[in-house]
């Protein structure tokens, strides 16, 4: 699983540990991963950590043989690794965080796919889960290239899950609305102070880590096609195909404030 060294990531080991699964997390520090370590306590002994950035195809493509002589066999891949953009408009956002954007939360899903899923198939039952965002079908201020990366990713899944109908592997989109993570820190983004009233609105939105680990792990169980984890997630889901540029009006409203200007350079 990629992301599993910070947030939802982490939250999703300890989830599958705690029902029983051996897992095989993945994350780029060393350091963050030894916290998932401890986080899964005596739990661990069924854990193992591979320090990989998703974004080196090479590296991803050793990651299966690592993975199986680690845990004998692989039935499932969870894409959680993300990470997002500075607050800016798409015109002061630097082709440098454009290209990340889809380095990371694209092409990593499908570097850790295209590695993957020859053994998947090979498996009597298995399944593929890829994170996306409800800023994937929705407008979020300063987050256009973000949105566009987690769109892209939503299509692949959907796609994927098409393509392998029939086949022993299900394949699961998670969308999920705001959750109390430390992706801003991890991605190196500051968020723009806030009114307090906007802070105080966003703050009783944010679903937590584990409860959103929770959601996503009840919805393998289940073979779900797609599942949106939080309130917010679930009513602008909803309210984005009945009325989509009035969700995006309330979208915008409610994050109101979170868009900057870059410095002059």
């Amino acid at each position: 699983m990629t992301g599993g060294s910070d947030g939802i990531g982490r939250e999703l080991v300890v989830s599958l540990l705690a029902r029983g699964a051996r897992v095989a997390a993945v994350g780029r520090s060393v350091e963050r991963l030894r916290g998932t370590v401890v986080r899964a306590g005596y739990l661990a002994d069924r854990l193992s950590t591979h320090a990989v950035d998703v974004t080196d195809r090479a590296a991803v493509e050793s990651l299966p043989d690592a993975v199986i002589h680690a845990h004998g066999q692989v039935d499932g891949l969870i894409n959680c690794a993300g990470v997002i953009q500075p607050f800016v408009p798409l015109l002061d956002l630097d082709y440098a965080d454009l290209e990340r954007m889809m380095a990371v939360n694209f092409w990593g899903p499908v570097h850790t796919i295209k590695a993957f899923l020859p053994h998947l198939v090979t498996r009597p039952v298995a399944h593929v889960v890829n994170v996306s965002s409800v800023g994937g079908f929705l407008p979020v201020q300063g987050q256009t290239a973000y949105g566009a990366s987690k769109a892209a990713l939503k299509l692949l899944t959907e796609g994927l899950h098409s393509e392998l109908v029939g086949t022993s592997v299900a394949v699961t989109l998670v969308l999920p609305g705001a959750v109390r993570t430390n992706i801003a820190l991890n991605s190196g983004v500051e968020v723009p102070r806030m009114s307090g009233a906007t802070a105080a609105r966003l703050e009783r939105s944010l679903t937590t880590a584990p409860a959103a680990a929770r959601i996503i792990v009840d919805a393998v169980e289940r073979d779900a096609y797609r599942v949106t984890v939080g309130k917010d997630a679930t009513f602008v889901d909803l309210l984005s195909r009945l009325a989509p540029e009035l969700a995006a009006r309330l979208v915008r409203a409610a994050t109101g404030g979170l868009l900057g200007q870059r410095a002059s350079r």
